[in-house]
């Protein structure tokens, strides 16, 4: 099937890219970002976002590119809500169609779900509401957000080629696996060697990229705070257009010295994880 390229992606008129491959699975990973298994029965299925033609023409259809537009211009429609520079594709590459960067693709049908962060089920609009406070340092939707209900609506378009109860091979980040002891001064290296172009060589952020550290770039509550998951990210990843290229070693490194630098508190922090199972990288 064909791909299309990202800067076609143009929802408002509306035109997405159409990819039909699975994207190589590492191994399975926690809750927050890396979870994908080289063992699920289902990992022959299809990454097959729906075509742009299926958007219908009425008050859903108008949710869908509401939604969209959330996603990848975060910064102007839900500018109330986020406290940082960040828009959600910028974890969610290509407005979630990137299968090796937490994809949007089939997730809706995993929802509700329990979650030991929380400690409790939660609906897809509770999952994206955390997102708004934690990667996004900002405050929830309101439930009866027009905004809030044009998201969901947009990951249940991208979602409707998934059965119910079907896993999701692409779920997440492909996870990185390494027994490196990460070296933050060696990352701080490799972040001087391959990053500053995009995210400024303060790490505040550039025309091309958001900010990964400071008080614009995501709290310490968000996924993308744990070395392991910000690791994955970067070697799946980054440098942008190139993933895969920076080795193991170099990708935990990098993810080590980027999170050891300052960043935004996350006060909510004290209810997370209440019956227990934090990951050993949460920081805090």
């Amino acid at each position: 099937m064909r791909a299309w390229p990202v800067a076609s992606i143009v929802l408002a008129g509306v035109v997405l890219i159409t990819i039909g491959c699975v994207p190589p699975p590492r191994a399975t990973g926690s809750e927050d970002s890396v979870g994908r298994s080289n063992t699920e029965s289902t990992i022959n299925t299809l990454f097959a976002p729906p075509s742009p033609e299926t958007i219908p023409g009425d008050l859903r259809g108008e949710q869908i590119r509401l939604g969209y537009k959330m996603v990848v211009d975060t910064q102007e429609y839900g500018k109330r809500y986020v406290g940082n520079a960040l828009n959600c594709t910028n974890c969610h590459l290509d407005a979630g169609l990137n299968p090796n960067a937490a994809s949007f693709v089939g997730i809706a049908t995993l929802y509700p779900q329990y979650r030991e962060r929380a400690g409790r089920q939660m609906t897809l609009a509770d999952r994206i509401n955390e997102c708004f406070e934690r990667s996004m340092n900002g405050k929830p939707l309101p439930p009866d957000s027009v905004k809030l209900t044009g998201i969901v609506a947009y990951i249940e378009w991208l979602s409707q080629n998934m059965p119910p109860g079907v896993e999701v091979p692409w779920r997440g980040i492909p996870r990185l696996i390494s027994t490196h002891q990460p070296d933050p001064l060696n990352g701080r290296k490799v972040f001087e060697q391959k990053c500053v172009f995009c995210h400024g060589s303060d790490g505040q952020g550039t025309m091309a990229a958001p900010p990964v550290w400071g008080p614009r770039s995501y709290n310490i509550g968000a996924g993308m705070a744990r070395m392991t998951v910000a690791a994955s990210f970067i070697k799946a990843n980054m440098p942008r257009g190139w993933g895969w290229t920076l080795t193991d070693d170099e990708a935990i490194d990098a993810a080590a010295y980027i999170n050891t630098q300052p960043r935004p508190d996350f006060p909510d922090k004290i209810h997370d994880w209440p019956k227990g199972g934090k990951p050993a990288d949460v920081p805090y």
